[in-house]
């Protein structure tokens, strides 16, 4: 039996018939884009020029719109999407919620995903009700794994429509690794976690994990390195083929990027696993060493958190999907573990 016949909340709303429904391209003010940028008839993570450089997979992957955001004020008593999409991350342990969804938020807190259709190829619509409807800001994440064309967003027409306030930092906290930097495996946008320490920090982001792909080449080190940032964090030895390779990246990428921005803070991570292989220990220590490294020559500006850490021990046996990619449950223990070390950071500057 269809699950929709018998329990309308999991029915998906493909079809909007609303009185006085007007829709809006996000690309227009007073919306505000964050973490993407519109290029070429799509959005991007960075230019196609540098993913170019850097690989296949990463050329596959920047259209994919982790850590996208629109930002907006209104009174609308619904808000409603409409999203031309491409590429669309279709996994069997990845709730399309996360992969191909997005989900709203007034300030901190969640209202609702707009959940694709399981049948869906090239986009969708949906419609949420705002219950009590005044002017509030709102936020709409885009997908993690999933490649966005155009977005409209829909309100009630004479609805107020106004820009959202600045971010509380004037820079951005900038996220480079794997498939768990991309957001793999939350069950929506909003629990990647960047997301969740965005907004608790109030602050913006830009997501340059790259499933698979994050392997410490020149032309990304490079492109970070150019990037005006508050804070860098990195974590990509999943991705390494092996310890070597990690070895041969991990410090000369550090190096570049502290040559460009002498004061920038620098938190180095390691997979969030709790019960690390021979193979996952010689990692971790090749990354403790970039750390230690810099340390020892006076850098008063870097930081380290090694992977057992990040799972708190609340979560510690039931944070991962696949014995590698954190559910909700391990986003959220991520989120706090890094969140505190950021706001410790941050409140020195």
């Amino acid at each position: 039996m269809d699950i929709t016949k018998i329990d309308r909340n999991f029915e998906v709303e493909t079809k909007i018939e609303r009185d006085g429904l007007t829709f809006y391209d996000v690309e227009d003010a007073p919306f505000t884009i964050c973490g993407v940028q519109y290029i070429d008839g799509k959005y991007r993570r960075l230019p196609e020029a540098v993913a170019k450089a850097t690989s296949d997979g990463v050329h596959h992957l920047h259209t994919h719109t982790a850590g996208g955001r629109v930002r907006f004020v209104t009174d609308s008593p619904y808000i409603a999407i409409s999203a031309q999409m491409e590429n669309l991350g279709k996994m069997a342990h990845f709730p399309f919620t996360a992969s191909i969804g997005f989900d709203l938020y007034t300030g901190k807190h969640y209202l609702k995903t707009y959940v694709p259709p399981l049948n869906v190829t090239d986009g969708f619509e949906g419609i949420v009700d705002i219950p009590d409807p005044c002017e509030r800001e709102y936020t709409i994440n885009f997908p993690l794994y999933s490649g966005v064309n155009r977005l409209y967003v829909g309100i009630k027409v004479g609805s107020v429509l106004k820009a959202a306030p600045a971010y509380d930092l004037d820079l951005p906290i900038v996220y480079y690794g794997s498939s768990i930097t991309q957001g793999g495996c939350a069950s929506r946008p909003g629990n990647a976690y960047q997301s969740i320490i965005g907004r608790e920090l109030n602050c913006d982001h830009i997501n340059l994990g790259f499933s698979g792909n994050a392997k410490g080449e020149e032309a990304i080190t490079d492109y970070i390195a150019g990037l005006d940032m508050a804070a860098f964090v990195y974590d990509y030895d999943h991705n390494a083929p092996n310890p070597d390779h990690l070895q041969a990246t991990h410090e000369k990428m550090f190096r570049k990027i502290r040559a460009a921005h002498p004061d920038l803070p620098i938190l180095m991570l390691t997979r969030p696993k709790y019960y690390l292989t021979s193979d996952e220990i010689k990692r971790l220590t090749i990354v403790r060493q970039t750390y230690e490294k810099a340390l020892a020559a006076g850098d008063k500006n870097v930081y380290f958190i090694p992977g057992p850490d990040l799972l708190i021990d609340l979560v510690r046996e039931t944070a991962l999907v696949d014995n590698c990619h954190p559910n909700d449950s391990g986003f959220v223990s991520m989120a706090y573990v890094i969140g505190e070390k950021l706001k410790e950071i941050l409140k020195k500057r």
